[in-house]
């Protein structure tokens, strides 16, 4: 099966750009009710996921910062606990299902690094819930 199936396009996607601000990203992230938010860099290529975990551990570790001033910490300088992998628009079922094991949604990448969209666990496991239900039929 092509891992195109599931894909959800980047223009339907909030995605952010690795050289905004801590504090967009948060309220980027607060208003879509998202718990991770994809990073691309100025060419469009897939750079990391930050979630919710990485910007309280920043907030924990840097004991001057708070969300007035987050605004001038960049995304691109938060550590991320967690490298989410991503792959490419040509990778077998297999090897997403392996990433969407451990993450929520797995970035999919052309093969130039350019990123494309998401594919969700959810999608994958609704899928294979259906086609268990047609096995059981």
């Amino acid at each position: 099966m092509n891992i195109a199936f599931f894909l959800t396009p980047k223009n339907e996607l909030v995605c952010e750009n690795s050289e905004a601000t801590m504090r967009q990203v948060m309220e980027r992230m607060e208003h879509h009710g998202y718990t991770a938010i994809p990073l691309i860099d100025k060419q469009g290529k897939y750079v990391g996921t930050l979630t919710e975990g990485d910007l309280l551990w920043k907030l924990k570790n840097t004991p001057e910062l708070n969300f007035k001033n987050s605004e001038v910490v960049k995304v691109k300088d938060i550590q991320k606990r967690v490298d989410h992998k991503s792959v490419s628009i040509s990778a077998d079922i297999e090897s997403l299902i392996s990433l969407a094991v451990n993450q929520n949604f797995v970035p999919v990448v052309d093969d130039n690094g350019i990123f494309i969209g998401i594919i969700k666990r959810s999608d994958i496991i609704e899928y294979c819930f259906n086609e268990l239900k047609k096995i059981k039929k």
